[in-house]
Formats: C-alpha cells, structure tokens, sequence
C-alpha cells in the first residue's frame, strides 16, 4: 500500500477551516496509509488527547508554525524514511511545498501540495510570487479551491505546473448538516420560533460582511417588520458591529450569540430561513474569500444563500438556483436577495432542495476525499 506522509501547519485540534479540510480528507484516506507530521498548536494535554484518538500516526513538531528551515527538512526526511512514505500531501503548499526537493531527494515519489486562498494572495506580490513558482516546479500537483483561485495561482506557477493543477475543494458532510439537524429548539430558545430569520455563520472579521447585513437591515424591516438577523460566531470585529446596530438603530432586531460548539452549529444553520453572507474583497486582493464552505453547509441544511462576490466565493453558489451573489459591501443589493426570499416561501423551499441535491451530488466529504486518493496515487 502506498504511504503518504501528511506536513502541515494546519491541523485539529487547532481551529480554522484548512485545519478541518486537511482532517476530513485524512480521516478518509484508507487505513494505514497516512502518517501526519504537524506544528504544536498549543500545549497541554489537549493536542495529545486528540493525536491519541486519531487512526494514523501524528508527530508533532516543537514549533507553533513550521516553516521549511533544514532542521524542519532533516525531521520531515527522517520520518518520511522511518515510516516507509512514498508520497507527501502538504496541507498548505505556501510555504511548506518549499521542502519538496528535499523530501524528494529522501525518497518521495510523489509530492502534492493544497492551495487555499492564501496562495491566491501570495500570487499578488512579486516576491510570494517567485516562491509560488519553486513550489510549482518542485511539486507534482497544486489542488485548488475553484476557478478562482486556479486562475490566481496558475499565474504565478508558470505553464507547466499550471497544466498539472487539479480541482480539489473541501467537502460538507451531508449527514451532520442537514434540513432536520435542529433548528426549531435553537429558534425556541432565542425566542425567534414566529419571526423571519436571516443567519450568518462565519468569524467576526471586515471580510465576511456581517456589517453590510447590519447596515442592509432598515430597509429589510421596512418590507420585514419582524426579520431578525441572527449572527453566529466570534472574532475581533463583534464590538464594531455592536456598535453599528447601536447606530443605525437595530439592535434589537440583531443578535449575536458568540462562539458555538461545532456540534451545534448544524442548528444554528437550521434556525435561520435564509443564509446571508455578503463577503468582499479588502487590501487591493490579498484578502479574500477561498470558496466559502458556509454556503454550501447552508445548503446541505436546506437554506437559500446569499453569497457576496469575493474571491472563490461564487464557486460555492449556483446563481439563481441555490441562491444569489451580490457585490461584497453592498447593503442594498443584499437587502433586495434577502427581502425576495423572505417574502416568498415557495422561493426558498425550491432554492434549499436545489442546493441539497447539489450537495449530495457534488460537494459530499466521501468523494472529494476519494480524488485525493487518486491524485496522491498517480505517477
């Protein structure tokens, strides 16, 4: 059996969306044919408790973040060879896919690096651009979110590593997010069983357009009197947004519950009747949305979205039948999707059941997880 050693910076029990992605896709890789070599996120018995319980081998590096220094390359190389690999997947090919022509020389066959849409950043900058093309050239596939990102890194790599890229997006398990995962027990325990509800699942950062859904609201409640908009998670940017809905007067149609245990984020989906995140592009295209998983979580969940058009953000949404795009930091445009679907049941219900059919048949863990297998066997 082939044996792939996994180098990554970006691992549970760390949180963030690349963490996930790289742990859904091992979990799912064959029995004993991965072995996972990643930064410490913090110390304790946390991070040793969760390595216990996973079904491959995980070593951790001393370091919070590893970068390719010739001490990393000697660790890696040694376990590459200890464990018997013959292929490595680097979680994130920025800047670990650096190391590729030294485990190369250590025995690796094959090298495949997955690209997030930090990568699409770095290929915006003349000097993350130069490193972009070393990965490239030392790798044998670059994976990427969506057209999007495709087309940023892929002009950065060059024309042959661009010609040897190949689609691989992170999954949705279509079992935990579901239209029946609970949402009446958390729009009961809210108080919001008889009033329209817009969620936001997602950080609390400038990007995600949590504030343009504030600023959206008055001309909602003046087609919605009753709308609520429900914002779901934490981050650096909660107090500004309080403070927003305090200014523009709708506080009390607004609220924030603060950081949810995964477990019960499936619920927190099902309480909305609409899913709304209006994301945008910031710092002349260095921020920017990947793909944008939510949407398609919301979807599993039976929701129509309303995405903004930030980066790969629209790959995770088939317009008018799934939901809407609209431009990022636009309240009005937002407003406008999200009073449509408000106002009409029958709207929604078509748009959720299109976007859970498109789910099942595209976007399930099982498959994308079964394209890796094939993409790190290829030779």
């Amino acid at each position: 059996m082939q044996k792939t050693l996994i180098v990554t910076n970006d691992f549970p029990p760390r949180p963030g969306g690349i963490q996930a992605f790289v742990h859904n896709m091992a979990v799912r890789q064959p029995a004993g044919s991965v072995v996972v070599y990643a930064s410490t996120w913090r110390d304790g018995s946390e991070v040793a408790a969760f390595d216990a319980e996973q079904p491959f081998p995980v070593i951790r590096d001393g370091t919070k973040m590893m970068v390719p220094t010739p001490r990393v390359n000697r660790r890696a190389a040694e376990i590459l060879r200890a464990e018997g690999c013959d292929s490595v997947w680097f979680g994130a090919a920025a800047p670990l896919g650096l190391m590729a022509p030294q485990l190369r020389r250590a025995g690796a066959g094959r090298l495949l690096g997955m690209t997030h849409g930090h990568e699409a950043a770095w290929a915006q900058l003349p000097a993350s651009r130069q490193l972009l093309r070393r990965i490239g050239a030392g790798t044998d596939v670059l994976t990427y979110l969506g057209e999007y990102t495709r087309s940023r890194i892929a002009s950065a790599v060059g024309p042959e590593a661009a010609a040897r890229m190949a689609q691989l997006p992170p999954g949705v398990d279509e079992r935990t997010f579901r239209p029946d995962s609970g949402g009446d027990a958390v729009r009961a325990g809210l108080g919001l069983t008889d009033r329209p509800v817009v969620v936001c699942v997602s950080r609390l950062v400038p990007r995600k357009g949590q504030d343009t859904l504030i600023t959206a609201l008055p001309q909602i409640l003046r087609e919605v009197p009753d709308a609520v908009l429900l914002i779901v998670g934490d981050g650096p940017y909660r107090g500004e947004l309080e403070k927003l809905a305090e200014r523009t007067g709708v506080s009390a149609s607004v609220r924030f519950t603060g950081a949810v245990p995964w477990s019960e984020l499936p619920a927190h989906y099902g309480a909305g009747d609409v899913f709304a995140m209006p994301c945008r592009t910031r710092r002349g295209g260095l921020d920017v949305e990947g793909l944008g998983i939510v949407y398609l979580e919301a979807s599993a969940t039976g929701l129509p979205v309303v995405a903004g058009d930030s980066g790969g953000a629209p790959d995770a949404v088939l317009e008018g039948e799934t939901g809407y795009v609209v431009p990022g930091g636009s309240p009005s445009a937002a407003a406008e999707r999200i009073v449509r679907l408000l106002k009409d049941p029958q709207l929604r219900r078509t748009m959720g059941e299109a976007g859970r059919a498109w789910v099942e048949r595209s976007w399930r863990w099982d498959l994308l997880a079964g394209r890796l297998t094939s993409l790190l066997a290829q030779q």
